[in-house]
């Protein structure tokens, strides 16, 4: 059985969380739109977000990703947002149905994995998640190591 295959910055990226993979087993992953405020698309744009400590909850019905840091429009100066604020997010309501279900179970957490555009639109793709022990971590990096080595064994074999 092949395992899930590694996502790499795509062009239109704003920002990645890198950090997600490595911490968490993702299940399954999910876009959702983000209400925003004008000087935080304009900084988005700018590519100014870090996701790297943020994580999604479900609050009264709602999803809501909080911790995520998103830098403050500098020609904007006293009008703009706060950067940490938590931020609404957009989803059908049989997925949030669905996800209040899911992460019911013990262990599962939605964590965001990238901030992008589609069209005008910016967009979060969320990722339901179970947190690896350190066990699973060193066994991530044997098989990474392991696969280098074939690698270089291929190439040098040309």
């Amino acid at each position: 059985m092949a395992g899930p295959r590694k996502r790499r910055a795509a062009a239109g990226d704003v920002a990645t969380n890198r950090q997600a993979s490595w911490r968490y087993n993702l299940l399954e992953r999910f876009e959702c739109g983000i209400v925003l405020t004008g000087t935080e698309v304009k900084s988005l744009r700018a590519s100014g977000a870090q996701l790297k400590d943020s994580y999604a909850l479900i609050r009264d019905g709602e999803l809501w990703l909080i911790g995520c840091y998103i830098a403050p429009y500098a020609p904007a100066n006293r009008a703009n947002h706060d950067p940490e604020r938590d931020r609404k997010l957009l989803l059908h309501r049989r997925e949030i149905d669905r996800l209040i279900g899911k992460t019911r179970e013990r262990g599962l957490t939605l964590v965001p994995t990238r901030i992008y555009f589609s069209g005008p639109n910016a967009k979060v793709e969320l990722a339901l998640a179970r947190g690896k022990d350190r066990y699973d971590k060193r066994e991530a990096i044997r098989k990474r190591e392991v696969q280098r080595e074939v690698e270089r064994e291929l190439h040098a074999a040309r």
